[in-house]
């Protein structure tokens, strides 16, 4: 007789996808402002953004790497369709009577460099950070929550910020502006999920007790490709 494998089912992995891929999608609507904020000079997105990486955290300490996996790519295709239609509706002609194309474009008319930024600075920001935390888990035998959250988001925002602002702003922006650019949002992104860490504790431990999941990725296959 066959064996028939059980799959495991969550109370909330679905919600924490879900807020995943929303704070994504605004993010990333939002980040065609510019924002001037004293010492801090960054995209509008950045003040939602460093929570994905929160949500990534959570999903690879509670869930595991195959799991988190799964919802980066999930996050991925997101931002890749937003922008697409995006792009197709703003090359579209206007209606009669329709005056907003300038406004449309301006805000949401994304370019295929920007896109391209953004997809390849998630990608790899992302993967790196869960790789990272799910590597420090087994390394400290699951203690020390805190050095895990703080380290992976060290890796994942510089690999994201840097790769982010190189692809879509150099050439494009003075280059003392784009360093401005580069360290404001490293600074900024890494400083709130330092203050977030107390939250994040919270979260962790009561999705670990009413999942009865604390996932070890001992044997796990790293590849960000290894969709089974």
């Amino acid at each position: 007789m066959e064996k028939t494998k059980q799959i495991r089912l969550y109370k909330h992995l679905d919600t924490i996808t879900a807020l995943f891929v929303a704070v994504l999608i605004i993010s990333n609507i939002a980040s065609t402002k510019i924002l001037d904020l004293g010492i801090f000079t960054f995209d509008g997105g950045t003040i939602l953004f460093p929570l994905s990486y929160i949500f990534g955290d959570i999903l690879t300490e509670v869930y595991g790497y195959k799991r988190s996996r799964k919802v980066i790519w999930l996050g991925f295709f997101s931002i890749f369709l937003m922008s697409a239609i995006f792009m197709i509706v703003g090359a579209l002609p206007p209606a009669k009577g329709w005056e907003n194309q300038d406004a449309y474009n301006k805000i949401l008319g994304l370019t295929p460099r920007i896109v391209t930024a953004s997809l390849i600075a998630f990608f790899a920001g992302e993967f790196s950070n869960s790789f990272v935390l799910a590597k420090m888990k087994i390394f400290t035998n699951g203690k020390w929550l805190w050095s895990r959250t703080i380290g992976s988001t060290i890796v994942g925002e510089f690999v994201d910020t840097l790769l982010f602002v190189l692809i879509a702003f150099l050439g494009v922006l003075p280059r003392d502006l784009l360093i401005s650019v580069i360290i404001s949002n490293y600074v900024f992104k890494t400083g709130v999920e330092t203050v977030f860490t107390p939250i994040t504790y919270l979260i962790v431990n009561f999705l670990k007790k009413a999942e009865s999941e604390d996932y070890y990725d001992k044997k796990t296959n790293f590849s960000p490709f290894a969709l089974k």
